[in-house]
This record gives structure tokens, C-alpha cells and sequence, in this order.
């Protein structure tokens, strides 16, 4: 595992650095991993949008801003993610903005598909379900994993996937409403906890 972290972490990106590369990859009309199509690149587009206008409007609450305020042990918050994904455009943006208020923080993003060892590491009942907040600690020995959503939005899937079977197209657009009524509270509060332990 110290391998494939450090390997990971050697790949890694800023955040910054990360939506440049989404949005040029966008210029090409790409989107990011080995596997194209207009599927793909409709979605990345979306998200690009959709973090375009998060990056700008994301508020942190007061209690949020305290915890992170008060963390006293430097960390390295890795998350596995691809730019086509429709949960990570709600959720990267949040974790950023948290990241940005404590020098405690150092927020690194990488690439699901070139990152296949790692993502095995952190998988959701068995499946490569992203994004994934690694958190390390100053000798990068991983404290703590979350993700691919914050609880609430959990929930929500697995009630709907035991009534349904599934995830259809309705629910995936009532799942974005979802995250815009909450505008990352829930992302807050799950994060902070795991702070706090």
C-alpha cells in the first residue's frame, strides 16, 4: 500500500491544475480517462459548468470553517475522481474550499483510470465508485477514506436501488437537485467528523 500511495501521490494534481487539464481536455472535445464517447463528453462538459459556478458560489459554514480552523494535524486529502463524474463535479468543488481554510490541508487530486491500484484500494462494495477522499497523515498512512457521496445522498441511493433495482435516469437527475437544495452541507458535515475522530 506505501507503494501505490507514493506512486499515487507522485501523479497527483492540484485542484487548480486538475480543472485546466478538464477544461482543456474539453477544448479538444475529450473528456478524461482512456474511454471516449459523446456520452462522456456531454457529461464532463455539464460538470464543467457545473464546477465553474460551485468554485464561485460554495459557502462553508461557520462550524465547518471552526473544525478546520482548529485541526492541528497536517494531512494530505487525495481524492480519486474523473471528470465525467456527476457526483464529483457537486463534491470537489466543496472539498476544495474546505481545503483552502486551514494550512493543514494539502488537497490532491488524481485520476481514477491511471490510478487502478489505488482505486482497488478504496472500492464500494466492490465497484470503482468515485469520487474517493483519501485522507493521509504527515507520513501518508492513510487515517481515514469517504466517499463515493456524502451520507445523505447515500442513503438516497441505496433506498432507491432496494425499491428499484437501480439507478435510472430520473433518479440521477433528482440526485443533482438534491445536491443543489443541500449546497454541500451534508459534504461539511460528513468531512468534519472525520476530523473530529
Amino acid at each position: 500500500m506505501d507503494t501505490i500511495i507514493k506512486d499515487s501521490l507522485a501523479k497527483s494534481l492540484s485542484y487548480d491544475t486538475y480543472r485546466k487539464m478538464v477544461g482543456d481536455l474539453l477544448d479538444e472535445r475529450k473528456s478524461t480517462g482512456p474511454n471516449q464517447s459523446e456520452a462522456l463528453l456531454n457529461y464532463s462538459s455539464l460538470n464543467d459548468a457545473r464546477m465553474n459556478r460551485l468554485d464561485k458560489k460554495t459557502k462553508l459554514s461557520d462550524a465547518t470553517i471552526e473544525a478546520l480552523k482548529t485541526t492541528k494535524t497536517p494531512q494530505t486529502w487525495l481524492m480519486i475522481t474523473e471528470g465525467w463524474c456527476g457526483d464529483a463535479a457537486q463534491i470537489g468543488p466543496v472539498i476544495n474550499k474546505m481545503s483552502l481554510e486551514t494550512d493543514k490541508v494539502d488537497f490532491k487530486v488524481v485520476l481514477r483510470d491511471e490510478n487502478e491500484d489505488l482505486m482497488n484500494q478504496f472500492l464500494t462494495n466492490g465497484s470503482k465508485s468515485i469520487p474517493k477522499l483519501v485522507v493521509l497523515d504527515e507520513n501518508n498512512e492513510v487515517i481515514s477514506s469517504w466517499g463515493p457521496r456524502p451520507s445523505i445522498a447515500t442513503k438516497m441511493v441505496n433506498d432507491y436501488k432496494e425499491k428499484h433495482g437501480g439507478l435510472d435516469a430520473d433518479f440521477k437527475r433528482d440526485l443533482q437537485v438534491w445536491y443543489n437544495k443541500n449546497k454541500g452541507e451534508n459534504i461539511q458535515e460528513d468531512i468534519v467528523a472525520f476530523l473530529e475522530k
